[in-house]
Formats: structure tokens, C-alpha cells, sequence
């Protein structure tokens, strides 16, 4: 959320509130030994101010804010997120 929310403001959006209700499934690896192999964002955003996101805009800020994200870099996990995000 923070480095969406860093994203979001660099490129010049106004993020009033994000909520994420995120959904994680469990597998197990290999061995046997139960993992969270996927986890599914669900981010609610309310935005404000004279730019507002596109769906394509929005797509590529998570985008990006996956890439920058250093928990995101530091798991194994796959993680989805769903749309559309907010209003």
C-alpha cells in the first residue's frame, strides 16, 4: 500500500483512502510443508483533486508499485491484484 501510495503521488494523483482486503490461499510446496503460495489484493481507493485515474492508469500504478515494492521483491508468492479498484 505505502509504495502505491508513493506511485500514486508521484505521478500526480490525490489518494483520499485505500482499504485492501487481501485473500490468501495455501498450498503445500514440495516437501509437503504448507506455504501461502498466492495472495489476491483486493484495494478499494478513493481518489481526488482535478487528475483522476484511468482504469489503464490505475493498472499501471500497481504496476509499478509491485515492481518498487520490497516485500513484493522479497516473496516467492504470487501476487494478484483485482479490479476495478475504486472510485
Amino acid at each position: 500500500m505505502l509504495t502505491f501510495l508513493h506511485v500514486a503521488s508521484r505521478q500526480g494523483f490525490q489518494v483520499d483512502s485505500y482499504e485492501d482486503e487481501a485473500i490468501g490461499a495455501m498450498a503445500k510446496n514440495e516437501k509437503g510443508v504448507p506455504w501461502v503460495s498466492s495472495v489476491k489484493l483486493n484495494p478499494k481507493i478513493v481518489y481526488s483533486g482535478e487528475k483522476l485515474p484511468t482504469p489503464a492508469d490505475e493498472e499501471r500504478l500497481h504496476h509499478l508499485a509491485h515492481e518498487q515494492c520490497f516485500i513484493a521483491n522479497s516473496i516467492k508468492t504470487e501476487v494478484v491484484v483485482s479490479g476495478p479498484t475504486g472510485s
